[in-house]
């Protein structure tokens, strides 16, 4: 038999996690649940003065991003996000920031798919 695969998206690690919990009862062959985000590295920890403070530019203090190439990082601080000025508009995966994924014999691929949703994902 051939083999699916299952990409969901998730507001709480809890959520994905209970979301794996019962995909390990259909047999799934592989399966994990990762922390994504738009921008790398783990960002600020403690408060920075913009004006005298030693940090790498906007991206840094308002996306929590760590960039190693600076083009990168310019390039964040024009995203909408990283002033505050505006949402970005209507997007369904902001906020998911788990990620799930699952490999899958094809006759259970349809069983996933439906507790996957159940559990709050999105495919």
């Amino acid at each position: 038999m051939s083999e699916k695969n299952i990409l969901a998206y998730f507001h709480t690690v809890e959520e994905a996690k209970e979301a794996a919990a019962k995909l390990k009862a259909l047999r799934i062959t592989e399966m994990r649940v990762d922390e994504v985000g738009r921008f790398p590295g783990e960002g600020s920890d403690h408060l920075e003065n913009p004006i005298n403070g030693d940090f790498s530019g906007l991206g840094y203090l308002t996306l929590g991003g760590d960039f190693g190439d600076r083009n990168a990082a310019i390039l964040a601080a024009a995203d909408v996000s990283a002033s505050g000025m505006s949402s970005g508009g209507e997007d369904d995966t902001m906020g998911r920031n788990y990620l799930l994924t699952a490999v899958m014999d094809e006759s259970v691929h349809h069983q996933a798919l439906r507790v996957v949703k159940d559990c709050g994902g999105l495919l």
